[in-house]
């Protein structure tokens, strides 16, 4: 998509003499425009597929670069090569992996497309500091391919329940938040960002209706949301430990408090906290809901 090629490029903002690790070559089509503003010495490309990687080879070849190409698990990066000034994911990521922190200059950048499990995803622009920690914006929507170390087998529906026995004991409810205004990509991401085990799937999809399922990673609870269109309130069945609706119908609010914001007023820091998603400014982290907050002892 060269809209994302363009934007991931320009978020990377590269200058004469840097260094650039490229974690994912696909085509060679990035590694390519790399290779003629840089320099082919000054591009390594890591691609853990060989038969794609020998692909990429023959046709950056063909158009006359020749950049590092390297058969490997990019999670690990290439310690070889460093350090690097600029590192660029064309995967994306749940965690930044600690090597391509370790592999980079103070002062580096880091662009890598980030999300949640819930769904959601946004590049992220971030600066490597003397310390070790990264810290930046997002600076657009994006939906990449997951880094295979990080690609999650979640449980199945039957899991939790014989769907066919729905609503199976559960507690009903009613709810006035439209399944329909928590499935955008900004809606998803603001939700998972606040709940980070939780996780979706649709079903029963028929024209005017569907049914929205909510579960947790842990296998502990479920939760379901029926929407029929044009309705003002739909129903709602949950069970388990946690009420999952419940959940996600507050970090959908605490989202609408702050104005819905869009993807451009989060940031992320990584440090010895971990991965803290903020919004406006790093004192500010994105409040977290269920599970990881009791953990941490806050509001649930």
């Amino acid at each position: 998509m060269p809209t994302m090629v363009f934007s991931m490029l320009a978020a990377l903002d590269v200058e004469p003499g840097n260094r650039v690790l490229e974690i994912g070559t696909g085509t060679g089509w990035n590694a390519a425009l790399l290779c003629h503003r840089l320099g082919d010495l000054n591009v390594v490309s890591v691609e853990v597929d060989e038969r794609v990687a020998a692909e990429a080879r023959t046709r950056l070849l063909a158009a006359g670069y020749h950049p590092e190409l390297v058969v490997g698990d990019g999670a690990r990066g290439y310690g070889e090569g460093a350090p690097y000034d600029r590192v660029v994911a064309t995967c994306s990521v749940g965690n930044i992996p600690g090597q391509w922190v370790g592999q980079a200059r103070p002062g580096a950048v880091l662009v890598a497309p980030w999300g949640p499990v819930y769904g959601g995803e946004a590049v992220a622009r971030l600066t490597v500091t003397r310390a070790g920690m990264l810290n930046g914006r997002f600076v657009g929507s994006s939906a990449f391919m997951r880094l295979r170390e990080q690609r999650r087998t979640l449980p199945p529906t039957n899991a939790f329940l014989d769907p066919r026995a729905w609503p199976a004991g559960g507690a009903e409810s009613t709810t006035s938040l439209c399944p329909d205004d928590v499935g955008d990509w900004i809606h998803m991401f603001a939700i998972g960002v606040q709940v980070p085990d939780l996780f979706c799937r649709v079903s029963d999809v028929q024209r005017d209706l569907y049914r929205l399922w909510l579960f947790d990673t842990g296998g502990t609870s479920w939760a379901s949301a029926d929407h029929v269109r044009g309705a003002g309130s739909f129903r709602v069945v949950q069970s388990g430990r946690r009420r999952l609706w419940h959940e996600l119908e507050s970090a959908w609010c605490w989202w609408d408090a702050q104005g819905r914001p869009g993807f451009d007023r989060f940031g992320l820091t990584v440090d010895h906290r971990g991965h803290v998603v903020w919004l406006d400014e790093p004192s500010a982290p994105v409040p977290r809901r269920g599970r990881d907050a009791r953990m941490r002892g806050e509001a649930v």
